[in-house]
C-alpha cells in the first residue's frame, strides 16, 4: 500500500530546489562554470546538485551567499515566538 500525504518527502523537496535553482542560475545567465570559479564549488558538484538535487550544506551555503540570498537560510530552524507568552511577561 502507498502512503499519502500533503506534506512533499525531503527527496521531493530536494528536486524542486534543484530545479529551483537551476532556473535561477539560467536566468541570471551563469554558466555553471564561471558559477563554479566565483563561488568556490566545485563544477561536479553543481553538476549533480541540478540533476540530482545533492550538495553538502557547505556548498549550498556558497551559492547562496554568491547571489546574496543567504538570509534565505536565516529562518529554517528559528523558534517561533508566541506573541501571546510574551505579553505575559510583561503583565503584573
Amino acid at each position: 500500500m502507498k502512503n499519502y500525504s500533503i506534506n512533499k518527502t525531503p527527496s521531493q523537496v530536494q528536486s524542486e530546489l534543484a530545479e529551483q535553482f537551476r532556473k535561477f542560475r539560467k536566468s541570471k545567465k551563469i554558466a555553471q562554470s564561471e558559477l563554479a570559479n566565483k563561488s568556490g564549488v566545485s563544477l561536479g558538484s553543481i553538476k549533480r546538485f541540478e540533476q540530482t538535487g545533492q550538495i553538502s550544506l557547505e556548498s549550498l551555503l556558497k551559492l547562496a551567499h554568491l547571489f546574496d540570498r543567504l538570509e534565505d537560510f536565516n529562518s529554517i530552524f528559528k523558534i517561533d515566538t508566541n506573541l501571546k507568552e510574551i505579553e505575559k511577561l510583561f503583565k503584573p
